[in-house]
């Protein structure tokens, strides 16, 4: 038990002392975001940081990531901590002193959180080395918000060699100091559409003499919704959105085409393969009944992020040991992480970290979103934590 109290004494004191540095690593890069596969000056703050560290690194792996190690004391296995950089293309309205310099370009999901919190978590580590079995893989990953960042980091070897792996994502819905964690599917599969509705264009005041997409559209979007409510189970996960729409050019045009494109969210590969083979079959159906041949493009996107119920427990107990009854229920999320490809390879946990500031009720993926960032140490303290105990079994 002394032991352990030790431990986590260190832990603690390593991330108060990383603290400052980590707020004024955030800040820069909230101050200077980048978009996906552009993290150019990103990895640069990050390669310079872990130099400052004293931990070697290797840059342009997955064209802008970056891969650092850490060889702990003893012999054990080798666990991979991923953290993303990568910013979204939305114009900031925070207000705040540090807010992006680049127009049209904000870490309205935190990302920029989650390159310090990895930061916090190497400093941690670093510190603690000589005690640690096994290694570390630090992977600072591009390119998350595209789902492209993780497979091409792993096509250029990240993954080699690596055992296990954890992953994190900042959660405002969750109060600064408290944790979540959902066992098995922890995000959603995230596959896209294109679908063309080909008609026969004409005038307005006589359809009859046309063949009119926009009504047979009309009536695919209203059918594809019936995937969720009929073909679906009522107690399995699956959302269907089309979230554009276009067609025409005036009020008095029946044109020739409709185009619409859409999204499908699942968290079993069962439940994934029939709701691909539903919209492919309503689109097949739809000449039959409006005479209107359908093209449908289907783009395969990210497999259901599944978290190993051996990664989660054992890390979860470790939290617990650092920080106390921190956790709080959650369910599993609809929407998708590229983390799904490391956990495809390897056996892994994703914790869910939060960022939400007292008196404030904020949302990812918007203009004047602001976490709090005492989440950052925190963070790298439980992470620090869970990858020592998995380290040593």
């Amino acid at each position: 038990m002394g032991h352990i109290n030790d431990i986590g004494a260190a832990i603690r004191a390593a991330a108060m002392d990383e603290e400052p540095a980590l707020i004024a690593v955030r800040r820069d890069l909230h101050a200077h975001p980048e978009l996906s596969f552009q993290e150019i000056r990103t990895a640069g703050v990050v390669a310079a940081e872990l130099a400052r560290l004293g931990i070697a690194c290797r840059t342009g792996v997955g064209r802008t990531g970056i891969v650092a190690d850490i060889i702990g004391g003893r012999p054990g296995p080798c666990l991979a901590i991923r953290g993303d950089m990568d910013a979204l293309p939305i114009e900031e309205r925070t207000g705040l002193a540090f807010a992006s310099q680049n127009t049209g370009v904000m870490h309205a999901c935190g990302h920029d959180i989650h390159t310090s919190t990895l930061l916090g978590v190497a400093a941690i580590l670093h510190k603690l080395a000589p005690d640690m079995a096994g290694s570390v893989r630090f992977l600072f990953q591009p390119a998350e918000e595209i789902l492209g960042g993780a497979a091409a980091m792993i096509a250029d070897g990240a993954l080699d060699g690596v055992d296990m792996a954890l992953g994190y994502h900042n959660h405002p819905d969750i109060p600064v100091g408290q944790f979540a964690f959902v066992r098995g599917a922890n995000y959603a599969a995230c596959d896209r559409f294109r679908l063309v509705v080909r008609g026969v264009s004409g005038h307005a005041a006589y359809p009859q003499a046309a063949v009119d997409p926009i009504v047979a559209a009309a009536h695919l979007i209203t059918g594809l919704q019936s995937i969720v409510s009929r073909e679906v189970g009522a107690l399995e996960a699956c959302v269907v959105t089309v979230g554009a729409i276009h067609a025409g050019t005036v009020h008095n045009i029946i044109p020739d085409s409709c185009e619409l494109l859409g999204t499908v969210r699942t968290l079993s590969v069962d439940v994934r393969a029939r709701a691909e083979a539903a919209v492919k079959r309503f689109c097949t159906g739809l000449e039959a009944s409006f005479r209107t041949p359908c093209d449908c493009e289907w783009l395969p996107g990210v497999p259901p992020t599944v978290n190993a119920d051996a990664v989660l427990e054992a890390s979860v107990a470790a939290i617990r040991r650092q920080l106390g009854d921190v956790f709080v229920p959650a369910e599993s999320s609809m929407g998708a992480e590229d983390f799904a490809h490391i956990a495809g390879k390897v056996p892994s946990f994703v914790l869910r970290i939060g960022s939400g500031a007292a008196g404030r009720r904020d949302f990812l993926h918007n203009s004047g979103y602001q976490p709090d960032e005492t989440c950052i140490a925190l963070g790298a303290t439980a992470l620090a934590r869970a990858a020592l105990e998995l380290l040593a079994g």
